[in-house]
C-alpha cells in the first residue's frame, strides 16, 4: 500500500476530533474522503502530515512509519499536501511560486517540470508572470496543486479541490487529477461534492463526526443510497 492510516485519534485541546480513523490508498489510486462540513476531513489530512500536535495512531507511507516525524520530513519523503486555504504567495508570480516548491527527482515518483505543469494547467501557462494575488480562486487552486507537484510527490492529499470553483474550472480540475493519476501519482481527495468524487475516484470512505462509517468502491457506494443519504445529503 502507498498509504495506510491506522487507529488515528486527534485532539484540538480538550476536544476529541478523530476517533480511530483507518483507511488505505493503493499505488496509483484515487481515493475520496467524503463528508459534510466539519466531519473531520481536513483534520484527517492535517494529522497525516503532522500538523496536528495531539494525535496518536500509525501512519505508514511507502512502507515507512512516519507517525512521529515532523511535517517537513514527511513531505521530504514524497507526501504532498494541498490545503483548502491554498496559501499561495500573492506577491510572487506564477513561475516564482512554482520555483518555491521545486525539489529534486524522486525514485518511484513522476518528475514535474514547469513546462509539463503548464500542459497540465494551460491557464497557468498563459499567465506565467502574473502575481498570485491577481488570479481567480480557481487559478489559485491550480497554482497550489502545481506548486505541490513541483516537489515530485508520489502521493498528494487534495483538500476540497472543487469548492467554490466555476463548472468550467471544475471540469479542468477533473482532467488534471485524472492526468496526475495516469502519470502515477496516488491521490486522496477530501470532498463534499459526490458528483466530482464519482468522476475521479476508484474508492471512497465516508467520515462522519470524526469516524469512518463507510469504505468501498464508488459502485458500492452508489448501490447504498441509504448510506449516501444518511451521511452526505445536506
Amino acid at each position: 500500500m502507498k498509504l495506510t492510516v491506522q487507529d488515528l485519534n486527534s485532539h484540538y485541546g480538550p476536544a476529541h476530533i478523530l476517533f480511530d480513523i483507518g483507511f488505505e490508498v493503493g499505488e496509483g489510486e484515487v481515493v475520496a474522503l467524503l463528508g459534510r462540513n466539519g466531519a473531520g476531513k481536513s483534520t484527517t489530512f492535517r494529522s497525516i502530515v503532522g500538523l496536528v500536535a495531539q494525535r496518536t495512531g500509525r501512519i505508514m507511507f511507502e512502507g515507512k512509519d512516519v507517525s512521529a516525524k515532523p511535517t517537513h520530513e514527511i513531505v521530504r519523503e514524497g507526501l504532498g499536501y494541498v490545503p483548502e486555504e491554498r496559501r499561495i504567495f500573492t506577491d510572487l508570480t506564477v513561475e516564482e511560486n512554482l520555483e518555491v516548491g521545486k525539489q529534486p527527482k524522486r525514485p518511484n515518483a513522476p518528475y514535474w517540470t514547469r513546462e509539463k505543469l503548464f500542459t497540465l494547467f494551460p491557464n497557468l501557462g498563459e499567465m506565467k508572470n502574473r502575481p498570485g494575488g491577481r488570479m481567480s480562486g480557481g487559478e489559485q487552486q491550480m497554482l497550489t496543486i502545481a506548486r505541490t507537484l513541483m516537489g515530485n510527490p508520489s502521493l498528494v492529499l487534495l483538500d476540497e479541490p472543487s469548492e467554490g470553483l466555476s463548472p468550467k474550472i471544475v471540469e479542468q480540475m477533473v482532467d488534471a487529477i485524472l492526468t496526475m493519476k495516469k502519470e502515477g501519482v496516488s491521490i486522496v481527495v477530501s470532498e463534499q461534492n459526490l458528483h466530482f468524487a464519482r468522476l475521479i475516484s476508484d474508492r471512497a470512505y465516508i467520515i462522519e463526526r470524526g469516524r469512518i462509517c463507510f469504505g468501498g468502491t464508488m459502485a458500492e457506494l452508489d448501490a447504498r443510497p441509504d448510506i449516501r443519504d444518511a451521511h452526505l445529503s445536506l
